[in-house]
């Protein structure tokens, strides 16, 4: 076997079918167009916006695509199946589940609202267990499958004004570890990527703040904010045969921050 053929094969996604939640902008589209872009089908799902952007990307490498319309927010066990059901039935049984969708809401501790506390926690950790348990059970009937979490710097330091999200991404550290534990003797690897700062509506704040943005870049090494892509490489390398036998691990993806 050639360097080229051996690459692609260890690298390469080709017969393997994608979940991407949120994947109409940001990190998520980034994730779901790398994944179509390995030889994966990839279906992404969408609340607020459509997601054709991503899908015509998704179309232009060739593979199947699908926007599955569904509020991660409120979502519970049961709507958590329906929508693996949807997603198998749209591009056939999902073997790679990317747990990337995600809200923030800052403010100080004591005038962090009650709503929202919940609505973060619900759509930060809720869905991610709810959806990594209905595809886990599915994956470990094949005895194959990758999920990829989307955690946060916030997993591992406790960050200012946002105590649901650090709250939220520390669970996600927490269940990744748990989910490998159990799923690792079926053949499903559980995984995390802990983005930096990155380009994306969730950092506007901080980059429009220059004290604060100034203050962000002084510790990054790379002397940067990351983009999207930097984390889909990321996943693509998690979700292929290369990385089988990485289990539990939070990835940090950060310019070197928490090096620092």
């Amino acid at each position: 076997m050639s360097v080229e053929s051996h690459l692609k094969h260890r690298f390469g996604l080709e017969g393997q079918r994608a979940l991407v939640t949120g994947g109409a902008s940001g990190i998520g589209r980034a994730i779901a167009i790398a994944l179509a872009a390995a030889g994966a089908d990839v279906a992404i799902t969408v609340h607020k916006r459509p997601g054709g952007e991503t899908l015509a990307a998704i179309g232009a490498t060739g593979r199947k695509s699908a926007a599955l319309s569904v509020d991660l927010a409120n979502l519970d066990a049961e709507t958590a199946g329906r929508l693996m059901d949807d997603a198998d039935a749209a591009i056939g049984p999902v073997s790679i589940l990317v747990n990337n969708a995600g809200i923030i809401r800052r403010a100080e501790f004591h005038d962090h609202a009650e709503a929202d506390w919940r609505a973060v926690m619900s759509a930060n950790l809720d869905a991610v267990w709810f959806l990594s348990q209905s595809a886990g059970r599915r994956m470990r009937e094949r005895r194959h499958g990758r999920i990829v979490m989307i955690a946060s710097l916030l997993s591992f330091q406790g960050g200012i004004r946002v105590p649901a999200y650090t709250a939220a991404k520390h669970g996600v550290a927490g269940l990744t570890k748990a989910l490998a534990n159990e799923l690792a003797p079926h053949g499903v690897t559980v995984n995390a990527i802990a983005p930096g700062y990155i380009t994306t509506e969730n950092t506007e704040a901080l980059r429009a703040d220059p004290e604060r943005s100034r203050q962000i870049l002084e510790r990054i090494p790379a002397g940067r904010w990351g983009q999207p892509d930097d984390i889909a490489d990321a996943a693509v390398f998690l979700a292929s045969p290369a990385a089988a036998y990485m289990n539990g691990h939070i990835l940090a993806v950060d310019g070197g921050w928490l090096a620092r």
